[in-house]
């Protein structure tokens, strides 16, 4: 099945196969039957994380000549120094220590066909940063560390189908980008492979239609991060039909007209990848990684390292007991952000076809530099106090925005093996008619298909625009 078969609309190809087991409304007792699993197996195994002094993070250690944090082996990741230098936005330096993860991990569902309808392969997988413990993830979530099992636990469940050939075609299989303002250059092989083995069953796994999944996704911290990432790359058909009755239906209607290839975008494909490219070579973006005991406003004590302020972010320690995980005990540091996060998308009806308003947005440790955000995409509590002018464009539209606009919102957590607590308030708002059609410099109108067009290719859309995607795609 070619990645270009995946792409068209024409005939039942597999795109179309995606929307028809994607479509929204799903029977509420099968998503009741998902929700008591999720609890199920929370409640099956032993989880506890609690929070520990740096010195107590077993392998773990400040390295003495840099200050870097991290692990004995040499692998998983590290903490260290990161300097930013930009012509974008109100602060032309900045220090901040990051996340360094060179690895390439891999994000991956595996999908099968019963009775002519695709499911995925779900896990219900603890994480230690989640704020529920356990939420919905893809077959395989695991960095190339855990995949050689440097961290000498057991195998990772269902990976030799992603390995080994013969055991499943390809369907989607693409590098993304991770977050860029707690990363340096984190990438993702976001993939998903269809079988047609008989998979043996698990209690941790369990099948489920993408419209199953689409249902969840409209509950909070229920499908994580790393599942969102992947369901926004599937190349969904144009749902055929016209939407079922109900509020919001011109809504729906404009949302299915956008997702049909080339009618009615505000732009052509190539003036949108030819702004993307001048707006990724207009700015200014350097930078430089630094030791961590010389990053500037940023202060260490016995079991965090904190800006001077209290904004934005600490790195603390964890100890952590999972008796569903192939290591059952283990410490790591994590990345606690400082107050809840946003990210919305203000999207509008231009002649019947909806539009999605996306900002091109320089962060510091994407692999190159830019990359398409939401509307707004920021930690509100980071700029109370700040002059107006430092405020992010739209974050007074947003906070202010009556309910009747709002189409989506739900908060979702971040990657829970890496953040600890990491929650964000995803949001979709569809914007009054007389709301303007110019685009404020860095932004620009894209339909749902030139959206899908991009996210063929890595570095295009970051993880919080792609969680958006997959919000948008339960909208049908």
């Amino acid at each position: 099945m070619a990645i270009d078969r995946l792409l068209t609309t024409d005939g039942p190809g597999p795109s179309a196969r995606f929307t028809e087991s994607g479509a929204a409304g799903e029977d509420r007792s099968s998503v009741k039957a998902a929700l008591d699993w999720l609890t199920e197996r929370r409640d099956a195994h032993t989880f506890d994380v609690t929070r520990v002094p740096f010195d107590a993070l077993d392998e773990w250690s400040f390295q003495p000549d840099t200050g870097d944090l991290a692990h004995r082996s040499g692998r998983f990741f590290t903490v260290e120094g990161h300097r930013v230098h930009s012509d974008y936005g109100m602060v032309p330096r900045w220090d901040q220590p990051i996340i360094n993860q060179p690895e390439i991990g891999m994000l991956g569902f595996v999908v099968k066909e019963f009775d002519g309808v695709l499911h995925c392969l779900t896990q219900a997988k603890m994480e230690p940063g989640n704020v529920n413990v356990v939420q919905l993830s893809p077959t395989v979530q695991a960095t190339r560390s855990n995949q050689k099992r440097v961290h000498r636990g057991s195998r990772v469940r269902y990976l030799e189908y992603f390995t080994d050939p013969g055991r499943s075609e390809v369907l989607i299989d693409v590098l993304q980008s991770e977050q860029g303002s707690w990363f340096r250059g984190k990438r993702n092989r976001n993939i998903v492979v269809e079988t047609t083995e008989d998979v043996p069953p698990h209690d941790d796994y369990r099948w489920m239609t993408i419209g199953e999944i689409q249902e969840l996704l409209r509950l909070n911290n229920m499908v994580n991060m790393d599942a969102r990432t992947v369901l926004a790359c599937m190349p969904f058909a144009r749902p055929t039909g016209v939407p079922s009755p109900g509020p919001h239906r011109e809504f729906r209607a404009g949302l299915r007209r956008s997702m049909a290839p080339g009618e009615g975008s505000l732009h052509t494909m190539g003036s949108v990848l030819s702004w993307f490219t001048d707006t990724t070579a207009r700015h200014e973006l350097r930078t430089e990684r630094i030791p961590l005991d010389r990053v500037e406003g940023w202060h260490r004590t016995a079991d965090a390292i904190s800006h001077t302020e209290g904004r934005h972010f600490s790195i603390i320690g964890a100890r952590v007991t999972a008796g569903s995980r192939e290591v059952l005990n283990w410490t790591q540091p994590l990345l606690a952000p400082h107050g809840l996060g946003l990210a919305a998308l203000l999207v509008k009806n231009i002649g019947g076809v909806l539009h999605i308003l996306l900002h091109a947005r320089p962060e510091g440790g994407h692999p190159h530099g830019v990359e398409l955000a939401p509307t707004v995409q920021c930690t509100p509590d980071s700029y109370r106090g700040l002059p107006d002018d430092h405020w992010p464009l739209f974050l007074d539209f947003v906070t202010s925005v009556p309910q009747e606009r709002v189409r989506f919102d739900a908060v979702q957590s971040e990657e829970g093996g890496r953040f600890h607590h990491a929650e964000c308030r995803y949001a979709v708002i569809e914007v009054e008619e007389d709301f303007p059609v110019e685009e404020p410099p860095g932004h620009h109108w894209l339909t749902v298909d030139q959206v899908t067009r991009l996210l063929r290719h890595g570095h295009y859309l970051n993880v919080q625009a792609r969680s958006l995607v997959a919000c948008l795609h339960s909208l049908w």
